[in-house]
């Protein structure tokens, strides 16, 4: 009788083949992008109007009238909208609170291919009509994401707890490449910059104090001794430029993708409690989801889920060749991002790249490439008779110097993002600063939403000013005198005092008027 050895059944963590399987990766990955899906829409939602609505600081629908006369019929490829229907207030609330609902599907399973390309979509719409409030690069990170969460989830319309069809190796390669992008421009954008400050070790002497919106503990990672700071920067560089080479490591050498993944995950949460970036740091801690296989996530993550039937083959085709087509595409903003961050480089697109470009979907990264030094704040003032003038407040942004500094991540206050760049480039923020000033000295609710209390609650004032003042981190001498957490130092006034057409003029120079309208939009980058 002829007897031969039973063959092993492949475990659930790995393939016939003796890889190892991404199943519960890819299921834990997509359902904590619906999350981050979910937290940017609902962010949004709650200061979709007053940024863009109708009675916003940059009307969509108004930006969209200029777009269509300036470019035509192509005003419909670049900037690519469901907004295009209607920019009214209960559309973009539509928008927001939509994709809300679908990331609330995605996370329970349902259909994740076809709602994940209705969440890229919606999200699409909304950044282009957000002009600059919506033109961060976790913006176009998550959009990147989302379309590549397109091709890689299962093309199933139920959730099951039992199989799954089996995700697709090359997409989930252009995951981890993603990732790598995202990490190592980050560093390699710093030292090619120039900046002395990051060649010098000293970048975090100043960073602590000058980024955008420092909670409380801030203050204190900037009372750090100098060699703490220097000893940080250097752990920054290893996990920026080293780590994200693991991600390549043979299948046998796997414990090293799970190295980077601690490593990687490590270096954002050192960055999320000591500043507020919005969703950016968990996005990029849901991107390193991915370098987790199966065995890695089942003792902590116990479903009984097994790969099923593989896709159809026409999805399987498609999904390769849209795949390759990514790679090549971010292999060229890879190379773009170096060249453009050298010194003298122009960074100059490839015409696939400006072919799309108005997707938004392919991207460099590289913040704080080159760091700031000082602190300047625009502080905007009111008044009803030129004389007594009073201060509008900021939720987020420094302020009174007594006010402690307060965590707001994951929610992102895009007004108070974009003070904190104006204040870095007051002419260049200038079409969006008149909107604001416009609409505090019309008293228009759904601005004066994105602020602070109201100084002035029973009627608008009839003039305001902008004022520019030096901020710094207050020294723990002086914080235990005053109680301060900041030091501020006038440094001038940025404009006369503004007024509504038709306002008598202050009484010691005729007031600033206004422009009606911000200058027609720039051709998407």
């Amino acid at each position: 009788m002829d007897v031969t050895e039973p063959q092993a059944t492949p475990t659930p963590t790995e393939s016939s083949t003796g890889e190892p399987t991404y199943i519960l990766s890819r299921w834990l990955f997509l359902r904590l992008l619906g999350l981050v899906y979910l937290i940017a829409f609902v962010s949004l939602a709650l200061q979709v109007t007053g940024l863009v609505g109708e009675h916003g600081i940059l009307p969509a629908a108004a930006f969209l009238e200029r777009a269509r006369g300036l470019y035509g019929a192509a005003a419909y490829r670049l900037l690519p909208t469901i907004c295009w229907l209607g920019a009214g207030d209960g559309a973009l609330r539509a928008l927001c609170w939509g994709g809300a609902a679908l990331a609330l599907l995605v996370l329970a399973g349902v259909a994740q291919a076809p709602v994940l390309a209705l969440l890229w979509a919606c999200y699409l719409s909304l950044s282009v009509v957000g002009q600059t409030f919506l033109w961060f690069q976790w913006d176009g990170l998550l959009l990147e994401a989302g379309l590549l969460a397109v091709l890689y989830a299962p093309s199933q319309w139920l959730p099951s707890l039992a199989r799954e069809r089996a995700p697709s190796r090359a997409v989930r390669w252009l995951v981890w490449l993603l990732l790598f992008k995202l990490m190592f421009l980050s560093g390699i954008t710093k030292l090619a910059s120039g900046d002395p400050t990051w060649r010098q070790l000293t970048a975090l002497d100043y960073h602590f104090w000058t980024q955008p919106l420092p909670p409380w503990t801030a203050w204190y990672a900037q009372r750090l001794p100098g060699w703490v700071h220097k000893g940080m920067t250097l752990g920054m560089f290893a996990i920026e430029l080293g780590v994200p080479w693991l991600i390549f490591a043979p299948s046998r050498l796997r414990r090293l993708r799970v190295a980077a993944c601690a490593l990687l995950v490590l270096g954002q949460l050192g960055i999320a409690v000591t500043g507020n970036y919005g969703f950016f740091n968990l996005l990029a801690i849901v991107l390193c989801v991915p370098l987790l296989d199966d065995a890695v996530l089942r003792p902590v993550l116990p479903l009984r889920l097994a790969a099923g039937e593989p896709e159809p083959l026409w999805r399987r085709r498609v999904t390769v060749a849209l795949a390759a087509l990514m790679a090549l595409l971010s292999a060229l903003t890879f190379a773009r991002e170096i060249s453009a961050t050298l010194p003298g480089g122009r960074g100059a697109d490839h015409p696939l790249l400006r072919a799309v470009a108005p997707l938004r979907s392919v991207n460099g990264y590289g913040l704080f490439r080159v760091m700031t030094t000082e602190r300047l704040e625009i502080v905007i003032e009111g008044s009803r008779d030129s004389v007594h003038w009073l201060e509008y407040e900021f939720r987020w942004q420094p302020g009174a110097v007594s006010r402690r500094p307060r965590f707001v991540a994951p929610h992102q206050p895009r007004l108070d993002w974009q003070m904190w760049f104006a204040a870095l480039d007051p002419e260049g923020a200038e079409p969006w600063l008149a909107g604001l000033v416009r609409g505090l000295l019309e008293g228009r609710p759904q601005v004066l939403s994105l602020l602070g209390p109201n100084p002035f609650p029973d009627a608008p004032p009839r003039y305001v000013r902008l004022v520019s003042y030096r901020y710094r981190f207050t020294t723990a001498q002086e914080r235990s005198r005053t109680g301060a957490w900041w030091a501020r130092q006038f440094v001038g006034y940025l404009t006369r005092a503004i007024a509504l057409p038709g306002t008598p003029p202050t009484p010691d120079s005729a007031a600033r008027r206004p422009p009606e309208s911000p200058p027609p939009p720039r051709r998407p980058p």
